[in-house]
């Protein structure tokens, strides 16, 4: 008997009808959330991935058409070099390490897989700068592929609502893998990301504005000023 005397953790803290009823939901709103994240091909998608980790989309979007205008393929990056790679991101924090695996991932993506990329998980997350969020949006994004990168968004929201709850980011997504239905599996991390992006806010969640606030577990909801009700219109 395997793991006797362990309980196995449950997943969620929400039924399968609740789930179906989050998506559903997500779905109506948004049928086909996209990144936002500018991007022009896979490479410039995975670069562009690479630069937001630990800064905001919207800080990555302002740096990069300059970026892609000079270096759109592993080839021009390197060609780019890593000092004016660093000088043309350097709005974006971080920038020195980043430039250098800009340019060192382009160099592997050039030895290793003839200036394409991958799309297989391990050969991704071998690039220098990439790890394991980075890959599974690559493969989201570019290859339509039913992964979920768990971000700080997505980590806080599976918590609060108790969709996933999780001690680290990949807890949190091998609870998503199991528990979201295999119909908005594409698209849930998107829909998530957004969720906490722009209404389950870490210091103060716009509780009175949200689709799921009648299935969502968070014990510390804020109120509406008028005193109406939380359930959203269905």
């Amino acid at each position: 008997m395997a793991g006797r005397g362990v309980p196995r953790r449950k997943p969620t803290r929400l039924s399968r009808a609740e789930i179906e009823e989050i998506f559903a939901r997500f779905k109506k709103a948004d049928p086909d959330p996209k990144t936002e994240l500018h991007y022009r091909s896979p490479f410039t998608l995975l670069v562009a991935v690479a630069l937001s980790a630990q800064a905001t989309d919207a800080s990555v979007n302002k740096a990069t058409p300059a970026l892609f205008k000079l270096a759109d393929t592993p080839r021009k990056m390197v060609a780019l070099g890593e000092e004016k790679v660093r000088d043309l991101i350097k709005t974006i924090g971080l920038y020195r390490g980043k430039a250098r695996n800009l340019i060192a991932l382009s160099e592997k993506l050039i030895a290793e897989h003839g200036g394409k990329v991958p799309a297989d998980r391990e050969a991704l997350e071998a690039l220098p700068g990439v790890g394991r969020k980075t890959a599974n949006v690559v493969l989201n994004v570019a290859f339509g592929r039913p992964t979920i990168a768990v971000d700080t968004h997505i980590f806080r929201v599976s918590n609060r609502t108790g969709l996933a709850p999780g001690k680290d980011p990949l807890q949190v997504e091998e609870g998503l893998e199991r528990v979201v239905p295999a119909d908005y599996k594409l698209h849930a991390h998107h829909w998530l990301i957004l969720h906490g992006r722009y209404i389950c806010l870490a210091r103060k969640p716009r509780c009175p504005d949200c689709l799921i606030a009648d299935i969502c577990r968070f014990p510390d909801k804020t109120q509406p000023l008028d005193g109406q009700s939380l359930v959203p219109l269905r």
